[in-house]
């Protein structure tokens, strides 16, 4: 190694102090409440100084690395040992990996975007799982919710759509507590990923309670720890700040769009008003979803999964027919949504946080909260399903 890559890695090492974590966001009950979008664009703003004033001194850094290396280069220096060389390149290393402050930020739950997708949730443009963070299933709630509104659709959370949005001034989070039925679950600790393996269980469970309770109140699990960092999951009476999702809607649904372009459901009612908007899994190039307008035939909670790998796909090393049980964590979740197209469906999912980020195997994927919610309002024989984009 040269005296000058040295020389540069110490200028590196140098510049750590420019990549300090962002200041954690108040995430208290009373902060989210209290979000709103002066205060969030406010925290983006900051973020985004703080990032230009990162660059601009690693800049002012590679100016006078630039003059040291014009002084080294007339000379080639043999390599010289140095026992603390493995560590400064190990610490070099970790220093070029650090984020900006405004990426960093990025990857923070933020109080307005907790109480922003809890306000969506309610209004039934679903965000996918609360998780308090800027995302594509964010942004469709909001473009859904523009429309439902008739205001200007562009999926940009503005003034027209706080204000429309924060006339639902119920507070966005509550205390529950949790109770026997809650720590006392059937859960199951370790689910397998293989399908022949599953097939050997009686029941794909919950993991635990804090999974559990994240699908019952849409959230990411990693969410309901961080608002409740000493919480014991597992001891009758303790409290916990959660979303408070409020109702589901109630309106029969005549017609449901699957776009697969924008990777979302949409259902119609009779009127031809949006009842509902759900980010979704649609299909993949391996078992793409099916093209034009079936019908719905009826839904099954908690179903069992017929795997059979010669009229769909085969998962692993698993050749033969099987059945997957029940579970909010199989395959299918823990709702189908029968169609009128044979071994296709509507139906939940084991990991909501992957909504419309992987590919499903030709059916349409939701999260278990969501399927369930559509599923009480199809109408067996009656409510087509067209596949678009």
């Amino acid at each position: 190694m040269t005296i000058r890559l040295m020389t540069a890695m110490a200028l590196i090492l140098a510049s750590g102090a420019a990549f300090a974590a962002p200041e954690p966001p108040d995430l208290s009950q009373l902060a989210i409440d209290t979000a709103d979008l002066a205060g969030w664009e406010a925290r983006r703003a900051a973020a985004a100084e703080a990032e230009a004033a990162a660059k601009a001194d690693l800049r002012t850094e590679e100016k006078g690395e630039a003059g040291n290396d014009a002084d080294l280069e007339a000379t080639d220096v043999p390599e010289a040992p140095n026992p603390d060389l493995a560590e400064a390149e190990a610490k070099a290393s970790e220093k070029q990996a650090e984020k900006t402050e405004a990426e960093k930020a990025e990857e923070l739950p933020d109080p307005f975007l907790v109480r922003l997708q809890v306000l969506l949730d309610r209004a039934h443009v679903s965000p996918g799982v609360i998780d308090g963070l800027s995302g594509g299933n964010t942004e469709k709630a909001v473009r859904a919710f523009e429309e439902m509104r008739g205001l200007p659709v562009d999926g940009t959370v503005d003034e027209a759509v706080w204000t429309a949005l924060s006339s639902d001034a119920g507070p966005a989070v509550k205390l529950y507590e949790l109770t026997g039925d809650d720590v006392e679950g059937r859960y199951v600790a370790d689910i397998p990923a293989d399908y022949g393996e599953m097939a050997k269980l009686d029941w794909l469970g919950y993991r635990g309670a804090a999974e559990m309770l994240g699908e019952r109140f849409h959230m990411d699990e990693d969410l309901l720890r961080v608002l409740n960092p000493n919480a014991d999951f597992t001891k009758i009476g303790t409290k916990i700040l959660v979303a408070d999702t409020g109702s589901d809607p109630e309106a029969k649904v005549a017609r449901i769009v699957v776009d697969r372009s924008k990777g979302e459901l949409i259902a119609y009612d009779e009127a031809d008003a949006i009842v509902l908007m759900d980010p979704a899994t649609i299909g993949s190039e391996d078992t793409p979803s099916p093209s034009g307008t079936m019908k719905v035939n009826g839904s099954a909670p908690e179903p069992t999964y017929q795997y059979d790998p010669s009229k769909n796909f085969q998962q692993g090393d698993n050749t033969r027919k099987l059945t997957i049980p029940a579970g909010p964590n199989g395959p299918v979740g823990s709702m189908w949504i029968d169609l009128s197209k044979p071994t296709y469906g509507i139906h939940g999912t084991p990991e909501p946080s992957k909504i419309d980020k992987t590919a499903s195997h030709g059916c349409v994927r939701l999260t278990n909260w969501d399927a369930e919610a559509l599923a009480k309002l199809v109408q067996p024989g009656k409510t087509t399903v067209e596949f678009k984009g």
